[in-house]
Formats: C-alpha cells, sequence, structure tokens
C-alpha cells in the first residue's frame, strides 16, 4: 500500500511524525511550506530527520511532483494535522500547493482522503467546510484522543490518533488497546 502524507502548518506534527514512523517505506511525504516552521518548533528536528524512513519527500510548493498528478499511483492521501486553511481550500477546490493539489487528486480519483484536523474550537464555517467534504466521501478523523486505555504519556495519546488512521487505512498495528467494554464488577 502507497500511502501520501500530506503535513500542513497546523499544531500537531508529532502525529504526522509517528505516522511516517509507522509506514515507513509506504510512506511518500509531502510538506507545506508552513509546516517546516512547526516541525522544527514543535519537535526541534530538520525536515530531513523528521520525515527519515519515508520512501520519498516533496517540497509543498513543487506543483510538477508526481502526486499533483492523476496518474501517480497511491492508495490514499492523509493530510495530517490538517489546517482550517487547508480544510478550507479542498472544500472550495482551491489547489494551489501540492498538499491542496493531491487532495484534489485524490477526490477526483474516488481515492481514500483523510483529513485530521487539529484545530479547536471549530467555527461554523471549519464544520461548513468538514460537512461538505465528509458528505463527498472524505474521513475526517479529528486529533481527539480517548482515554480508556488508561494513557501514561503523551505518545501514547500521539498512538490513539495514528491508530485510529491505520485503521482507516486497512493498515495492521498493535499501538494501543481497544475498547473492550467496561471492566466486570466483582462486587
Amino acid at each position: 500500500m502507497q500511502i501520501l502524507i500530506g503535513v500542513s502548518g497546523a499544531s500537531g506534527a508529532a502525529y504526522a511524525r509517528r505516522l511516517i514512523e509507522v509506514l515507513g517505506e509506504s510512506a511518500e511525504v509531502i510538506l507545506s511550506k508552513d509546516a517546516e516552521a512547526v516541525i522544527k518548533f514543535e519537535t526541534g528536528l530538520t525536515a530531513k530527520e523528521f520525515t527519515r524512513g519515508a520512501r520519498r519527500v516533496h517540497r509543498g510548493d513543487d506543483l510538477a511532483a508526481p502526486p499533483a498528478s492523476g496518474s501517480h499511483r497511491f492508495d490514499a492521501l492523509v493530510i495530517v494535522p490538517c489546517s482550517g486553511t487547508t480544510v478550507a481550500k479542498i472544500a472550495s477546490g482551491i489547489a494551489d500547493n501540492l498538499v491542496t493539489r493531491a487532495a484534489a487528486v485524490a477526490l477526483k480519483e474516488q481515492r481514500k482522503l483523510i483529513l485530521v484536523p487539529r484545530e479547536t474550537p471549530l467555527s461554523a464555517i471549519a464544520l461548513e467546510n468538514l460537512l461538505e467534504l465528509a458528505r463527498l466521501g472524505v474521513v475526517v478523523l479529528p486529533a481527539s484522543p480517548g482515554f480508556y486505555g488508561k494513557p501514561a504519556k503523551v505518545s501514547d495519546l500521539v498512538d490513539f490518533v495514528v491508530a485510529r488512521i491505520l485503521d482507516h487505512l486497512g493498515v495492521e498495528h498493535k499501538l494501543g488497546p481497544r475498547w473492550d467494554g467496561p471492566p466486570e464488577d466483582d462486587s
């Protein structure tokens, strides 16, 4: 399976980094212009360090890169984190960078598109944009970790969200516990 990972300038670089680590050679990464600054600020990593393990990396301003074309083979595009601006552009059909162009390709080619919005709270405009995309078959997967697995560290919360992404991609993993109902009451 070949997965495109688009990284926008929203906060939440840890989600993208973990997804790249797990997918490794199956991942092809697009870094938006703003993503590099957020990555450096949030993780202290360079773009090269951040994308280590990925099969290929593209600059967000390179509209001649393979993911800009429908003939480029990929199974799914995950935009993680996905900024509100990126959501708005995709919902409006604006494909002015490689992340939004790859999303336009995914939509027109009817390939899986997963958006992981991280911004909060959401305005009515953002909710309408997400609803429009959901109606087109886009998976809207907010970065909202669960707590039933009793997370002990931040990486547990990151893994929870990445596990949900992997579930939607159909990729097997062991990133954390699955809900198995409440514990039995022994009293």
